[in-house]
């Protein structure tokens, strides 16, 4: 007879951790961008492994499923970084707890250790990255909280005004011309053919008699979302950067679950202007830049001009005025105080430039001086967009509203 030994159950603290939850918390970490550096100290520290180690040692120090020691020490490190030390016991949690979220994908981790040295030494050479994984999901998050707000609301597509040959036949058929898909309306097509042949077997159509359904035509959108990574975006008490990567986030999610025929494309402007990937924009910081607005709206034109869709439209999310201009030998004129005659020309003209080209240019400006609003006007007279003075709390909620009510727009 086989003989059994029973012991007490020891849960394993890392079984309780929910890792969509912790990336949930880890959301203000990821995003950083630079502003208070409550998350890494210094700014050289930010994406090493130690900052990692600080930001789940804040989360999980008030985390009571875990061992009280276990909390102490972890709260204790979070208070004395850099240069507090862990027990083994915490650390080998929190490198087991590393290695699950990047076998889950949704951070990935890499080594630019040069050299033997200790263990802090080796972990400080050590770097992560948020992966595309980890956007889409705060992405949705961020969408699902706003949304949520709102009450229910399905999307499907940008609805338009006009009216197409599609599969859904929720309105009166037309004759069939040329290029149009082929979803014929079969009583009409016989009823006509029946008028003209009389009741006579078999029945012979002609190119006249088809008549086909008729449906709301859904446009496809082509967006170019243009951030201000200037470094004013930081200054004067608040963060308005991370705002504007969480609303683009919930944008890019938006896009890629409800509207996969639309592109958007994220372009940075600051002393110059560049097209950033995605899976990039969490990690994107501020720096010591100016504003280069018009290579920011001459970057994203000829970006738009390539896509082939119905609309297309540029967002701009700005707290500041043009304050740097790309001349034609490529260098870079700025000026910081006031508003520049000749960066504004300029950039008015590459306004008219984007207006001409049949692309919208809605403005979000996150600051409520006089002359900045006059700017904004003045960008959203010339391209006949839309100007929105708001704050970094809801920038996200105007943002995807506008994107929305973009879908009733006439197409010509």
């Amino acid at each position: 007879m086989p003989r059994y030994r029973y012991t007490k159950y020891t849960p394993n603290p890392l079984d309780e951790i929910d890792l969509t939850s912790l990336v949930e918390k880890l959301r203000d970490f990821f995003l950083d961008s630079g502003f208070s550096g409550r998350f890494t100290g210094q700014d050289s520290a930010q994406g090493t492994l130690e900052s990692l180690y600080r930001a789940l040692a804040r989360i999980l120090a008030s985390d009571k499923r875990l061992p009280e020691d276990w909390r102490e020490s972890l709260d204790r490190y979070e208070e004395e970084y850099p240069g507090g030390e862990l027990p083994q016991d915490v650390r080998d949690f929190l490198d087991e707890l590393i290695s699950r979220l990047t076998k889950e994908n949704f951070i990935r981790l890499s080594s630019q250790e040069s050299g033997q040295g200790t263990t802090e030494e080796v972990d400080s050479e050590i770097r992560f990255e948020v992966t595309e994984k980890t956007s889409d999901f705060l992405g949705h998050k961020t969408l699902r909280k706003l949304l949520s707000s709102r009450g229910r609301s399905s999307f499907g597509g940008h609805r338009t005004v006009e009216l197409s040959t599609g599969v859904e036949s929720d309105r009166h058929s037309r004759p069939y011309e040329f290029g149009d898909s082929l979803n014929l309306d079969v009583n009409a097509t016989l009823l006509n053919a029946l008028r003209r042949e009389g009741s006579r077997f078999p029945i012979e159509l002609e190119y006249t008699d088809l008549m086909v359904h008729q449906s709301e035509y859904q446009s496809s959108c082509a967006t170019v979302l243009m951030l201000d990574c200037s470094h004013s975006m930081i200054l004067y008490g608040e963060d308005r950067f991370t705002p504007a990567k969480s609303v683009t986030l919930a944008l890019a999610h938006m896009i890629r679950s409800q509207f996969p025929e639309d592109e958007l494309k994220v372009i940075l402007f600051h002393d110059s202007a560049e097209e950033i990937p995605l899976s990039k924009v969490a990690s994107v910081r501020v720096g010591p830049y100016h504003t280069n607005t018009c290579e920011g709206f001459r970057l994203a034109r000829r970006l738009l001009m390539n896509q082939k869709k119905d609309l297309r439209q540029i967002i701009m999310v700005t707290d500041g005025k043009p304050s740097a201009l790309t001349l034609p030998d490529g260098r870079i004129y700025k000026n910081s105080f006031g508003l520049d005659p000749y960066i504004l020309g300029a950039t008015f003209k590459e306004a008219a430039n984007c207006r001409r080209a049949g692309i919208a240019v809605n403005t979000f400006m996150l600051a409520n001086d006089y002359y900045l609003v006059e700017f904004v006007k003045q960008i959203a007279q010339i391209c006949r967009g839309r100007a929105y003075f708001t704050t970094i709390i809801d920038l996200a909620q105007s943002v995807l509203m506008d994107f929305m009510n973009r879908k009733t727009r006439t197409v010509h």
